[in-house]
């Protein structure tokens, strides 16, 4: 896992040339794209900051990003900026996942629900077309502290939802919730699964022990194929594990999903969807007849200033930047677990994720909400609150609330 770390000069220079290589409406006569610069009456391309601020210059340029540029066409006018996202996409699949020499495809999507969505979706195509399925002999298996966004794929798309149970303590799927899935998926006539597992649980920040899961399914002789929901894991859990599991070295793994707005702090609009080469094509739109290359994303345009953006942020850092930030958060975080052991708080915490998830018996709604610590449910049944270790979380910040949580201890007996 290796990429080089760039200078910001170096940066703004790269940046600088593939917007020259793209559409300039300023300077070229363009009558056809029902699009244009940003409005000039609200965004100053000439003011005196731009020469310093590439992300802003490509905000401005509005690159549209329409497409999948890691396949053969694109639309000609944004070749720069394209070119810059295919990079983005390659390096993702092949240091952070250890791709190696293989292709992959992939876009910058709107978020982690899309890439989730757009995952879904793809597989779902490859069962109708390469097996002559029908919607309702395909199902969805994803467990109790999945993402919400499985439900919602699976509404939209008209598949069965197939929900595991997870340990309390452990938040690891159980082999019996796996076996009932299987056989209600039987008993429903579905033939083929798209299988998700979660590479940190937005709440819990628990991974799924996917060698585990898929031995088990393996052994139930099940028709599946595997999405990796890594929107909050991926660019951290790569970096503080030596597991290789969750890698496009284990042959089970057909795609990924990333979310750059959290770990990365980039802007929100953020989230990247990986997948092995060959997959792309099923979600290909052959009617967007007015899109060279057409379409093949959920979202159809995108701003590819938001791809730039998570560019740059990756070369300002490099891999090995970017593993020191990730130490040090981590370090921060089992400091915080080590003063709640202290204090014989029970709480959930993955060793290689900035996660920790305190049962709510231990917090009051009030120092809860005095720190906008997350509930698993909103309303009167909470049983745990989050509390999740970013750059903004100060060790001042911890202590306070360390304190806070004594003075309401105290006061309570």
């Amino acid at each position: 896992m290796y990429w080089e770390s760039y200078s910001h000069q170096k940066i703004k220079q790269i940046i600088g040339d593939a917007l020259k290589q793209n559409l300039d409406y300023r300077e070229k006569a363009v009558l056809g794209l029902p699009a244009s610069y940003l409005d000039t009456e609200v965004f100053y391309h000439d003011a005196p900051f731009l020469k310093d601020a590439p992300f802003l210059n490509t905000l401005i340029a509005n690159p549209n990003h329409i497409g999948c540029h890691t396949l053969n066409e694109s639309e000609a006018a944004f070749t720069g900026t394209h070119q810059i996202e295919k990079e983005l996409i390659d390096l993702c699949a092949q240091q952070i996942f250890h791709g190696g020499e293989e292709a992959f495809d992939g876009y910058v999507a709107s978020g982690g629900t899309e890439a989730n969505i757009q995952a879904i979706w793809i597989l779902k195509r490859y069962y109708e077309v390469e097996f002559d399925a029908k919607p309702t002999e395909i199902g969805v298996l994803y467990s109790e502290d999945a993402h919400y966004s499985m439900p919602k794929a699976c509404r939209l798309l008209s598949l069965n939802s197939l929900v595991s149970k997870v340990d309390g303590a452990t938040r690891k799927v159980t082999k019996e919730s796996i076996e009932q899935c299987v056989a209600e998926a039987r008993q429903k006539g579905i033939k083929h699964l798209i299988v998700i597992m979660n590479m940190s649980t937005t709440m819990f920040g628990s991974v799924d022990d996917i060698e585990e899961i898929t031995g088990w399914l393996d052994d139930l002789e099940v028709d599946y194929k595997v999405h990796i929901d890594g929107a909050f894991g991926g660019f951290i859990y790569p970096f503080s594990t030596k597991n290789m599991a969750y890698t496009f070295q284990n042959p089970k793994i057909n795609s990924f999903t990333l979310d750059g707005h959290k770990m990365l702090q980039s802007p929100y609009g953020t989230g990247i969807y990986l997948t092995r080469k060959g997959f792309m094509e099923y979600a290909l739109t052959e009617e967007a007849n007015y899109v060279k290359g057409k379409d093949y994303t959920l979202v159809g345009s995108r701003s590819g200033a938001n791809a730039v953006a998570v560019w740059m942020i990756m070369r300002t850092y490099g891999s090995d930047g970017w593993k020191a930030k990730i130490q040090k958060l981590l370090s921060k975080t089992s400091r915080l677990c080590s003063s709640l052991d202290e204090r014989g708080i029970e709480y959930f915490r993955n060793p290689d994720v900035n996660i920790v998830t305190i049962k709510a018996e231990y917090i009051s709604a009030e120092l809860a909400s005095k720190y906008m610590l997350v509930p698993d449910a909103h309303g009167d049944d909470v049983k745990w609150w989050k509390i999740v270790v970013m750059d903004h979380v100060q060790q001042g910040i911890l202590d306070r609330f360390l304190m806070d949580l004594d003075a309401e201890r105290v006061a309570a007996k």
